[in-house]
């Protein structure tokens, strides 16, 4: 066999397995999307024929409200809190037409859903990482709320995004038989499942070109101002980019083998709470409609200034001896 094709048969053999390997995650990571997509379309028909998203909607409102968003959507964010933003994005599909909305609505919908997301499972590895369930999830609770109004109102003040949202992921019309429902969510999920697939590929060639290195390279000297030493920069800027689960293994990692403190445990897992997930989420809600201005550039400076307005406080009150150090 001559080099040059023994080159071009190395080469294919990685290709190969590249693919291979994508396809396993993506398949994967279907699967775990169907465990919770699936049950939480269900549950939202269920809801619909006997009127209750009506109610739920009513219930909510007043909180949707705020950020000037249907009251009905609070069933969308809800579904996202207690399981995954892919689960919010069903529920949102399987709502019906009369949600459609502009690309600022949906701008914020995305928003808060990016921020406050997968709270049983994310506040759980927290608290094996030794940072405080309630407080971490106040805060991303309370952050989500606080920026879904901020965002709100800055897309209303300067009339940012008024124009109806294009969506890869349609709603299905409330006037179809039970079948044609069923066709309609299959093929929203079979779009989520293609969407995943393209995203981790996305990602996978981010990697392969060396842009997330450069992210994280230009991060890495920006964390210092938000309570961490550079003990705590790797994993901190892998959680924020990759999402909470990655980083908060790694935080579990270095808190056992002693090399970060408390605070900067708290004020790594604040900051990744706030904003993770930077590349697959945002990616995923471009797809819904979403505007990168918002659900990206805007939410990583509120999360930042959140952090350090946190840490000010509380090495405020630590000089004046209103808390003690832990």
């Amino acid at each position: 066999m001559a080099f040059s094709d023994l080159k071009f048969f190395l080469t294919g053999g990685r290709i190969s397995r590249f693919f291979k390997d994508l396809g396993k995650d993506s398949l994967h990571t279907s699967c775990e999307l169907l465990k919770v997509t699936v049950p939480a379309i269900i549950v939202t028909k269920i809801l619909e024929e006997l009127g209750l998203v009506y109610y739920v909607g009513k219930v909510l409102d007043p909180l949707m409200g705020l950020m000037g968003l249907p009251g009905e959507l609070g069933l969308v964010w809800a579904t996202a809190i207690f399981t995954t933003p892919y689960g919010g994005i069903g529920v949102y599909a399987a709502l019906g037409p009369s949600v459609s909305l502009s690309g600022a609505e949906i701008t914020v919908l995305c928003s808060i859903m990016l921020i406050a997301h997968s709270l049983p499972i994310e506040l759980s590895i927290a608290r094996k990482a030794g940072a405080g369930m309630l407080s971490l999830g106040v805060l991303r609770l309370g952050g989500a709320l606080i920026y879904g109004i901020l965002l709100h109102r800055l897309c209303t003040g300067l009339q940012l995004w008024q124009e109806p949202a294009i969506s890869l992921f349609q709603a299905i019309s409330r006037e179809q038989s039970l079948l044609q429902w069923c066709v309609g969510q299959a093929a929203n999920i079979v779009l989520i499942c293609g969407v995943i697939f393209l995203v981790l590929l996305v990602m996978r060639v981010l990697q392969a070109a060396g842009i997330i290195r450069l992210v994280e390279g230009l991060l890495k000297p920006l964390l210092p101002m938000f309570g961490m030493t550079h003990r705590a920069a790797p994993v901190t800027v892998v959680g924020m980019l990759l999402g909470i689960v990655y980083g908060g293994a790694l935080i579990i990692k270095e808190t056992t083998t002693g090399n970060m403190d408390s605070r900067e445990v708290f004020n790594s897992l604040a900051l990744m709470s706030l904003s993770h997930g930077l590349v697959e989420d945002t990616l995923v809600m471009l797809a819904l409609g979403a505007k990168l201005g918002g659900i990206f550039w805007g939410r990583l400076l509120f999360s930042l200034i959140v952090v350090y307005l946190l840490v000010k406080t509380v090495d405020y009150l630590l000089a004046m001896g209103k808390v003690k150090p832990q």
